[in-house]
């Protein structure tokens, strides 16, 4: 499935270089390549922006990814939210000492807000590190700087200032949508539900229950108040504070739901629990756990973003299982690899 603007993502920087007749961003001797960067990226921009420009107008959404850190020694990633930008670097090696590395993020920030006219103070930058510690969603500030964004035609609030993530996973606006579009009259839940976007399409689409379990209070707060913002205030709809493995061992193992969404972390290592989450040896135990609680037919969407995760039809015999990444990615993400998603439909017990 193509993204919903219907088009394919513009071809590869380089490519465009060599035909409009610019340099190359390796085509430079020893030096400073900072401005030959500075211009390939102002170009990049521009092109994806007009390839992207129809959708806010024709989708209803107002944040979505840029640039996908498309040149190799820009590894940057550009997300829009509504009149906002989020830069993100991703750690990769490079020549240059502390300072003009600092030097060379302001230029390249610089330059995405010039390029699509965004004001410097509605331009974020956050440094993603590889992860090593104990957060699965590291908080880097604390200004709260909140905006309301649309997306298919509900709202959420995001945070640009104070965490790595934003609070809404923007490479699952397509599988939110595919939640949407099943929800009507059934039972969901929502596992690791983060600020609880996937609760938001369920009630959306007319789920008679929504149940959004996180073991933050932070995030379970968040979900409130984007369920809130939309409208979908019920006693029908709850928000549990538990790690999802206990939350689904403690229910009675009868059918309880006929929707679920098992999206993790690749790890957890919270103090407050001595329970710590590592998606490869924890996934399969939690969805064969889940199924017994799935009425049958009943559906899971399961995904991750750990790319060594290793998983198998034949490992849940109890359910058909059919990987759908490549209908959830959408297409403007270069990166292919964002998240692996999979459909599992419990069979008849």
């Amino acid at each position: 499935m193509n993204d919903p603007s219907g088009n394919q993502p513009p071809t590869s920087d380089s490519a465009d270089a060599a035909r409009d007749g610019e340099p190359r961003a390796n085509s430079t001797a020893a030096g400073d390549r900072t401005p030959i960067q500075a211009t390939l990226f102002a170009n990049r921009l521009t092109k994806l922006a007009r390839h992207l420009r129809r959708l806010p107008t024709k989708q209803g959404i107002t944040c979505f990814r840029l640039y996908d850190r498309d040149i190799p020694e820009i590894p940057l990633v550009v997300d829009r939210y509504h009149d906002h930008l989020h830069l993100t670097e991703y750690d990769r090696p490079h020549d240059r000492t502390p300072a003009e590395h600092d030097a060379w993020l302001d230029r390249m920030t610089a330059v995405a807000a010039e390029t699509l006219l965004i004001a410097p103070d509605k331009v974020f930058l956050k440094r993603r590190q590889r992860q090593i510690g104990s957060t699965q969603h590291e908080q880097v500030a604390r200004n709260r700087y909140e905006i309301e964004v649309a997306e298919g035609g509900l709202k959420f609030l995001v945070n640009l200032s104070d965490y790595i993530d934003t609070g809404l996973f923007l490479d699952h606006r397509i599988t939110r949508g595919m939640v949407r579009d099943v929800a009507a009259d059934r039972r969901v839940l929502n596992l690791f539900a983060y600020t609880g976007a996937f609760s938001v399409y369920a009630a959306a689409g007319g789920a008679a229950e929504v149940v959004t379990v996180d073991w933050s209070n932070t995030y379970l707060n968040w979900a409130r108040r984007n369920m809130e913002l939309n409208g979908f205030e019920s006693p029908a709809h709850s928000f549990v504070r538990s790690d999802a493995v206990s939350f689904v061992n403690d229910l009675p193992p009868k059918p309880r739901f006929d929707l679920a969404v098992v999206d993790p972390p690749t790890f957890s290592n919270s103090k407050r629990t001595d329970r710590h989450w590592d998606v490869q040896r924890d996934s399969l135990p939690l969805l064969e756990s889940l199924l017994r609680r799935m009425t049958p037919g009943g559906v899971i969407y399961y995904s991750n973003n750990f790319r060594g995760f290793k998983f198998a039809a034949a490992d849940l015999p109890a359910a058909d299982v059919h990987e759908i990444t490549n209908q959830t990615v959408p297409a403007n993400y270069r990166n292919r690899k964002v998240h692996r998603c999979w459909r599992i439909v419990a069979h008849a017990s």
